[in-house]
């Protein structure tokens, strides 16, 4: 059982020189620009809403993220579109004496991320840098670990996104991706959308006061590929031993594959 707005979703895909922005098609030019205000609207509510959109559920998956990892003692941690930290205060806890760059494009949410109350306490562990997931501003082989968790869906081309990524994991380096995915069950996914579409926008205008930034959100996640195609994707890039793992029946995934 699928509906309407479902199939709107199962597209080709668009022309060369565009690319979607939810369910628009729009130029590839424009989209960082317009993923940019979506994230810097949101950047205050950002934390409260993930708890109330996923009912806590994403504190969990970042959790299962960490235990696939297995941080270890003094390793590197590259944490892309990072925004206030969540994935990087979970990694720095996990391994003494390693360290966590957060690279986001928007800078409100590095700000927002900086004023937590675990931020200072890690801050000679960690950096907040402001940069593009498909131009990093880093030398190759730079970090043990690159993660990057539900920002490589608002990428504009997230192939050049997964390439940047080996260049920068040392050999031995590992990716772990955390993303909204697919439901392998009709029944399930049309509930999810369901409740998507017409919960998700209305408490981003009650709570956030921007019903559109998180319209786009519901979109984005639907416009992603799903998991056997991101691992494809994973692996085209270059990664080896790639592989996934459902969560919560598949209304996200985590990728995993390994430079060698």
């Amino acid at each position: 059982m699928r509906s309407n707005r479902q199939e709107q979703m199962n597209t080709t895909p668009p022309d060369l020189g565009t690319t979607h922005f939810g369910f628009q098609t729009v130029p590839e030019g424009d989209k960082a620009g317009m993923v940019h205000g979506v994230f810097t609207r949101v950047a205050s509510k950002y934390d409260i809403m993930n708890d109330l959109m996923s009912a806590g559920m994403h504190r969990l998956w970042k959790d299962a993220m960490m235990d696939w990892l297995a941080p270890l003692a003094g390793q590197k941690l590259l944490d892309v579109a990072g925004g206030t930290g969540d994935v990087a205060f979970r990694f720095l806890g996990r391994a003494a004496g390693s360290t966590a760059t957060v690279l986001d494009m928007t800078e409100s949410m590095l700000i927002a991320g900086r004023q937590r109350a675990d931020a200072e306490a890690l801050a000679t562990r960690l950096d907040w840098i402001v940069g593009d997931a498909m131009a990093l501003p880093f030398a190759d082989n730079s970090f043990d670990v690159y993660t990057i968790s539900f920002g490589i869906r608002n990428v504009t081309r997230i192939p050049d996104a997964l390439a940047e990524a080996y260049r920068v994991l040392r050999p031995g380096g590992r990716l772990m991706v955390l993303e909204f995915s697919q439901i392998p069950n009709d029944l399930a996914q049309w509930a999810y959308d369901k409740y998507s579409f017409n919960v998700i926008p209305v408490m981003g205008q009650i709570v956030a006061n921007d019903r559109g930034s998180y319209q786009y959100l519901v979109e984005s996640i639907r416009k992603f590929p799903n998991q056997d195609s991101f691992a494809a994707m994973i692996r085209t890039a270059g990664f080896d031993l790639v592989s996934y793992r459902n969560l919560s029946m598949g209304i996200a995934a985590l990728h995993s594959g390994w430079k060698i």
